[in-house]
């Protein structure tokens, strides 16, 4: 990577490491939805869609946690998991809001227009402005409610700048053993 652009990805890592997991999961919404939307669920575009995006937000979860926010916490992980999915669970409402307007506000449906302008509509709707919009509201959502606090997952001495690693969480009240404690006892 050229350096200009590799000193801003490496500043503003967390924000490309979010892109990238939006990325990967528009691309597991984005063929579930059409999976679903062109066969079981074909009158029934909505739902099509909030069983794809709640899909591509378990797999969300657990690479956010995991490699984008893997830095940040501040919270229990089962407080965490449960802010997480109350966000997402807005977040389905903001992605699915433009393709409920397309759809029943401006009628881009058979019969008022042909199918391809309601492929078109809905696709441009629900896979791009519905995405854009929701990572949007998820990203603000993430940083300040879910992962509100920076560095509190440690990395361990001599780990990779780039790729921070957490460290195991200690019982309360329990200190850390010295590198060099000898149990037996020299």
């Amino acid at each position: 990577m050229p350096e200009p652009l590799r000193r801003i990805a490496i500043k503003h890592r967390e924000l490309v490491k979010f892109a990238l997991v939006g990325g990967t999961t528009w691309v597991i919404d984005t063929v579930v939805f059409l999976g679903l939307k062109s066969t079981v669920l074909e009158p029934k575009p909505i739902t099509a869609k909030i069983l794809a995006v709640l899909v591509a937000t378990i797999v969300s979860y657990v690479l956010n946690r995991e490699w984008s926010f893997r830095t940040r916490g501040g919270r229990e992980r089962h407080h965490e998991a449960a802010l997480f999915f109350v966000i997402s669970g807005v977040g389905v409402a903001v992605y699915t809001a433009p393709l409920a307007i397309s759809r029943y506000v401006f009628h881009l449906a058979e019969p008022a227009v042909s199918l391809l302008t309601q492929e078109i509509a809905d696709f441009v709707s629900g896979q791009v402005l519905g995405v854009i919009l929701g990572m949007a509201f998820r990203w603000w959502a993430f940083r300040r409610f879910v992962f509100p606090d920076v560095n509190v997952r440690r990395r361990p001495a001599g780990a990779d700048v780039d790729e921070p690693q957490d460290v195991p969480e200690r019982a309360a009240g329990s200190s850390p053993a010295p590198a060099d404690h000898d149990p037996v006892g020299s």
